[in-house]
């Protein structure tokens, strides 16, 4: 694993009208859902995983908390902005905003592991 030079992230993510809140074929909110923010966090923070792992390594979810505050529409640009928040051995921990017009839409945090490309296919053989 490479050392990492910067410890903040930023990502510009346009909400779709397939990225609205939906279930079953169903809109619940035409706003854009939460499933959607998280794909999209994990997203800014993978970013420092790709710049600190080796050819050998793969970086794997840990986890992802999202306090939801604010819609996001159609159309808006959110931004997403992370930052390094802890780094032990392969572990790297983040915490995000998101806002939209400076209006904070969500915060949180990501979890990942950094592991070797040959360990997780053991993990995910059956």
């Amino acid at each position: 694993m490479k050392d990492i030079s910067v410890f903040t992230r930023e990502y510009h993510y346009t909400v779709k009208p397939q990225d609205v809140a939906a279930f079953h074929g169903e809109v619940v909110h035409p706003v854009c859902s939460t499933y959607v923010l998280a794909r999209e966090v994990e997203w800014t923070t993978r970013l420092f995983v790709l710049e600190i792992m080796d050819d050998d390594e793969e970086g794997i979810g840990t986890h992802v908390s999202i306090d939801h505050k604010n819609p996001a529409f159609v159309g808006e640009e959110i931004i997403f902005t992370a930052r390094i928040d802890q780094l032990k051995g392969n572990e790297l921990i983040c915490k995000y905003e998101a806002s939209v017009n400076g209006r904070i839409i969500a915060s949180g945090t990501t979890g990942q592991k950094i592991l070797k490309k040959e360990t997780l296919k053991r993990i995910f053989t059956r």
